[in-house]
C-alpha cells in the first residue's frame, strides 16, 4: 500500500516563502510521478505543479516563476518551493502520486493521495 506524507504548510505574509515536502512509501512502480494540488475555500481543486520520475515538470500558469518543484535525494520524494506567496495562494495543499511515465496537473491519473497541509497567506 502506497502512503504519501505531506508536510510544510504554515502561515506567512504576502511575499513570503514556504517549502512543502512530500514523501511516498510503498511504491512499486518503476516510473512514479508526484504532484501538488490545492483547494482554496469555495473553489475547485486545481493542480499546481508536478514532476515526473525523469525530472520533467509542469506548472499552473499562475505559479510559474514563483513555485518550483524538485525531486528529493530519497526516491519518490518531492519538494514544492513557494516564493512570493500571494493571498490567493491560500489553500489546503495535497500531494498526489501515480505510476505515470510523465506527469500531469490534472487529478485523474493519480491513485495515491496524501493528507492536506494548510497554507495561509495574509496580506
Amino acid at each position: 500500500e502506497v502512503q504519501l506524507q505531506a508536510s510544510g504548510g504554515g502561515s506567512v505574509q504576502a511575499g513570503g516563502s514556504l517549502r512543502l515536502s512530500c514523501s511516498a512509501s510503498g511504491v512499486t512502480d518503476r516510473d512514479y510521478a508526484l504532484a501538488w494540488f490545492r483547494r482554496a475555500p469555495g473553489k475547485e481543486r486545481e493542480g499546481v505543479a508536478c514532476i515526473a520520475s525523469h525530472g520533467r515538470t509542469f506548472y499552473l500558469d499562475s505559479v510559474k516563476g514563483r513555485f518550483s518543484i524538485t525531486s528529493g535525494s530519497a526516491k519518490n520524494t518531492a519538494y514544492l518551493e513557494m516564493n512570493d506567496l500571494k493571498p490567493e495562494d491560500t489553500a489546503v495543499y495535497y500531494c498526489a502520486g501515480g505510476g505515470l511515465i510523465g506527469c500531469s496537473i490534472v487529478p485523474e491519473p493519480y491513485d495515491d493521495w496524501g493528507q492536506g497541509t494548510l497554507v495561509t497567506v495574509s496580506s
